[in-house]
């Protein structure tokens, strides 16, 4: 398949090698991976905001950006962002049917779970609010990690728990955020966990910075970091 990468502002800029390992991960498995240049944000935080108008001019505009390429799919390492172009859309586009969230491309779109992924370690899995609650990305995160070679996967208890970013929110009130994501982490230390994993790099740099900050040795690890590892001789 020939396969448009969506990368969301902040793995652009903060996490750039959550996109190489979805890059690694989609051209091991055979298909033609491409990067539309030119995108920009996606539109979620006007949407978050209350600026539908705005976030929609935004959303329309990477659309028809991605739409030029011509893709077979359009994958992106961020359930959230591609729920806003679904959200600012609101089905208003003929690309949107072919926007996919990572985990959910492979699972959902390929039926693909064992990718020949290496990776020694336990690790302890966050539900992300919107791909949970909006996507019903749960299970086939799962899956694909119960197939790493040399992984042992453990629940933390709540898994889908909210981390307390949540955008805006994290900056509007950030003594709850800080609330939200203190009780996330006792979940992850009491899960014996060496690693937390999600599909949202965003939750994840929430939780960084609260380990860091309390000098934790758990590290956090995108899904694609984990999956993007070496393949099974």
């Amino acid at each position: 398949m020939r396969v448009a990468l969506f990368v969301p502002c902040f793995v652009d800029v903060l996490k750039p090698g959550v996109a190489v390992a979805v890059c690694r991960v989609l051209s091991r498995l055979g298909h033609d991976v491409i990067y539309p240049e030119g995108q920009t944000c996606c539109g979620q935080p006007a949407l978050n905001a209350g600026f539908h108008r705005d976030a929609t001019c935004l959303a329309r505009r990477l659309l028809d950006l991605l739409a030029k390429a011509d893709p077979d799919a359009v994958v992106s390492p961020s359930g959230s962002c591609v729920l806003a172009l679904r959200t600012a859309m609101e089905g208003d586009h003929h690309l949107l049917e072919r926007v996919f969230e990572f985990s959910q491309f492979l699972t959902d779109r390929l039926g693909v779970t064992d990718i020949g992924a290496k990776f020694t370690g336990r690790v302890t899995w966050h539900d992300a609010c919107h791909p949970l609650r909006e996507l019903r990305i749960r299970e086939g995160p799962r899956r694909l990690l119960q197939a790493v070679q040399g992984l042992e996967l453990v629940e933390m208890e709540p898994s889908d728990e909210c981390c307390g970013f949540g955008g805006t929110f994290a900056v509007k009130a950030p003594l709850v955020s800080t609330g939200m994501g203190e009780r996330k982490l006792k979940a992850i230390e009491d899960s014996g966990a060496a690693f937390v994993s999600s599909t949202e790099s965003s939750c994840l740099m929430q939780i960084e910075g609260l380990l860091e900050k309390r000098g934790s040795a758990v590290r956090p690890i995108h899904l694609a970091e984990i999956l993007g590892g070496g393949a099974h001789e």
